[in-house]
C-alpha cells in the first residue's frame, strides 16, 4: 500500500512539474508587442511584480519567481527598457530581461553646441534620471549617443566627455608643427571659434589658418562669436552686437585683446579640432562672408576692405542694411 502511495505522490509531482513547465513555456496572456521598464537596481521580485501588474505572465508574481528559480538562469535582470515581442512566454521574457538588448535611444549633440544647450537637451529628456550641472565648455564631443530608458544623465554626460578626451588625444598625436596652439586646451578654444565662424567643412582649415596667422603675429582675432559668448553663454544673440560689447574687457572679447579668449565658446567637433592642429598654410589674415554661405579670404587689409564692400553691397541688395 505504501508503495502505491509513493507512486501516486510521484505521479502527482510529475504532473505538477509538467504543469509548471507548460506554464513556463506557454505564450503569455498579454499578446504584445509591448515594453517593460526595469529600474536600476531592480530585483527579480520587483520585475515579477511589474510583469504581473502588466498582465504579461501567466499566474502571479510568486509563481513566476518560483519558475524562474527552477527553470531560469541565476543571472540578474538588467536595467532599461525592453520590447517584449508578440507571443513571448515567461521563459523568453526572463531571458530577454537578463541577457537581451535594452531599447536604445539617441541624443544628438550638434557641432558647435554650447554647454548650456547640452545641459538643456539632457535635462529635457524624460527617459533619463538625475540632475547634472552645466558641463565644462568644450568638454563634450558632438555626436549621437545611445542611452537606455532609466539611465542617469550623469552617465550619458560622462560618455560624451570621455569621447572628447579620447578624440582630442588621438588628434593631438597628429598635430603639425605649423599649428599655433601649444596645449590641448588651446586647441579646444581655437577649434570652438573655428566651429562658430564657418558651417562649411571645406573652409575649416582655411579659417584655422587665418586665426593661426593672427595668433603668431600678435594680431587680435576679432571673432564676433567670442564677443557674444559672455552675453548669452553661446546661445544666439538675436540682434546686432553693440558697440559697448565690442569694447568690453571680459576675457573673451577678441576685439579688445590679442590672443585666445579665456576658454572655449562651444563644444567643437572633430573636423574643427583637426583643422587647428593642421591649419591651411596660407598668408591670409582676413576673411568676410561672400553671400553664398561661405567666406572670401584676403592677405592684405586693402583686399579685405574691397571684399567687405562687396559683402555690404550684397546685403543692401537683399534689404538687410
Amino acid at each position: 500500500m505504501k508503495k502505491w502511495l509513493l507512486i501516486l505522490i510521484a505521479l502527482a509531482a510529475l504532473a505538477a512539474a509538467g504543469g509548471y513547465v507548460a506554464l513556463w513555456t506557454s505564450a503569455g496572456p498579454k499578446e504584445g508587442p509591448y515594453t517593460i521598464v526595469v529600474e536600476q537596481g531592480a530585483t527579480l521580485s520587483d520585475v515579477a511584480a511589474k510583469l504581473e501588474a502588466a498582465g504579461a505572465i501567466p499566474g502571479n508574481a510568486t509563481t513566476f519567481r518560483g519558475m524562474a528559480r527552477l527553470f531560469g538562469s541565476d543571472d540578474p535582470v538588467q536595467a532599461g527598457e525592453f520590447l517584449i515581442p508578440k507571443g513571448a512566454n515567461a521563459a523568453e521574457i526572463l531571458d530577454l530581461l537578463q541577457h537581451g538588448q535594452p531599447i536604445q535611444r539617441l541624443v544628438t549633440i550638434p557641432e558647435g553646441m554650447p554647454s548650456i544647450l547640452v545641459h538643456e537637451r539632457l535635462m529635457g529628456i524624460p527617459y533619463l534620471t538625475g540632475q547634472i550641472p552645466v558641463p565644462e565648455e568644450g568638454s563634450v564631443l558632438p555626436d549621437s549617443y545611445g542611452y537606455h530608458r532609466g539611465e542617469t544623465r550623469a552617465a550619458v554626460l560622462e560618455r560624451m566627455q570621455q569621447a572628447m578626451t579620447r578624440e582630442l588625444d588621438a588628434l593631438w598625436a597628429k598635430r603639425q608643427p605649423h599649428s599655433a596652439v601649444d596645449t590641448k586646451q588651446e586647441a579646444i578654444i581655437l577649434a570652438s571659434i573655428v566651429e562658430k565662424e564657418t558651417a562649411k567643412p571645406t573652409e575649416r582649415r582655411m579659417v584655422a589658418g587665418v586665426y593661426s596667422n593672427r595668433l603668431k603675429v600678435g594680431m587680435p582675432l576679432q571673432a564676433d562669436p567670442t564677443v557674444i559668448y559672455p552675453v548669452t553663454k553661446g546661445k544666439p544673440l538675436g540682434r546686432r552686437i553693440r558697440r559697448s560689447e565690442l569694447d568690453a574687457a571680459n576675457g573673451y572679447n577678441t576685439y579688445a585683446m590679442a590672443g585666445l579668449p579665456a576658454g572655449p565658446i562651444a563644444n567643437p567637433g572633430r573636423l574643427s579640432i583637426a583643422a587647428v592642429l593642421n591649419p591651411a598654410k596660407t598668408e591670409a589674415l582676413y576673411f568676410v562672408a561672400d553671400g553664398t554661405g561661405g567666406h572670401i579670404f584676403a592677405n592684405t587689409l586693402a583686399e579685405h576692405n574691397a571684399n567687405v564692400a562687396k559683402w555690404y553691397a550684397i546685403r543692401r541688395a537683399r534689404g538687410e542694411m
